[in-house]
């Protein structure tokens, strides 16, 4: 336990990362395998807060796999995946909608508020915040792609002093719903946004060379690295589509990304009000 000295002591080292982002958006996803302990999801919900105090401004946006996973076997509804992306058929569609507008967002929303925070709850379809179509050609698959953000109503709700928090689900032009990965929205709102900072919370302490040693994490990548690092298969699965997601996001003007572990403790003011952080950063 810390006393009162090393406290203000805390606070006067993270001073000058404050200074330096604040009013700046940050885009922080926060993945449903990093959701699940409940002590822990209090903790994160407090660093946004507390993010948004010193004057972040921080935009959230969420998935929601082991509660899908959950309603999906309970409801006899096979979970297949695709390079770490969920594949969705039209009755898979329906629960997920139903799990990530309904459930997952309001209990996010529903824990800023409850913390003093002001949170509205938003998914792709609001306000036609993402525009999707279908990433692949087969007529039962559901999952999207991304073809425009409509920053306005996030702006508005940044400025007014808002935390959006945004459900990974949106519709075409012809109203159909898609199921988008929450990585990838998370890459587009940032980049659309003109964010400070990516930030992937996740059940993984970044991108490792291997997972058993501590010592193999990979602090700092450009998109070369990466490239590096998919071709020797150190990056696979279901880390495709968060590094790409980043490269994308810093292609779009996001200063840098991160993937961290967000089954640590404070693991966000970790990353972004520390000199060393505690995952990877991708510039």
């Amino acid at each position: 336990m810390l006393n009162d000295f090393e406290r203000v002591q805390v606070l006067s080292e993270a001073l000058p990362f404050i200074q330096k982002f604040a009013g700046r958006t940050i885009v922080i996803k926060y993945g449903g395998s990093a959701m699940q302990n409940q002590v822990l999801k209090n903790k994160v919900i407090e660093d946004i807060l507390f993010l948004s105090y010193v004057g972040l401004k921080p935009v959230l946006v969420h998935g929601g796999g082991p509660m899908i996973n959950f309603w999906l076997d309970k409801l006899n509804i096979e979970s297949r995946f695709h390079q770490g992306v969920r594949i969705t058929n039209v009755d898979a569609m329906e629960i997920i909608e139903m799990v990530l507008v309904g459930k997952v967002n309001q209990d996010l929303v529903a824990l800023i508020n409850q913390k003093q925070g002001k949170a509205i709850g938003l998914s792709g379809k609001d306000a036609q915040l993402i525009i999707a179509s279908k990433r692949f050609k087969l007529s039962e698959n559901f999952v999207g792609n991304i073809e425009s953000v409509n920053v306005d109503i996030l702006n508005l709700l940044i400025k007014e002093g808002y935390i959006p928090v945004i459900a990974s689900v949106a519709a075409s032009l012809h109203g159909q719903a898609y199921n988008i990965n929450a990585d990838t929205v998370a890459g587009s709102i940032a980049g659309s946004l003109d964010a400070e900072k990516l930030i992937l919370l996740t059940d993984t302490a970044g991108i490792m060379k291997d997972i058993n040693d501590p010592k193999t994490l990979v602090k700092l990548a450009d998109s070369n690295k990466i490239n590096q690092l998919k071709q020797n298969n150190i990056i696979s699965g279901g880390m495709i589509p968060k590094v790409d997601c980043c490269i994308q996001a810093i292609n779009n003007g996001v200063k840098s990304a991160h993937i961290i572990d967000g089954r640590i403790e404070h693991a966000l003011l970790l990353e972004i009000l520390t000199k060393d952080g505690i995952g990877s950063m991708l510039i």
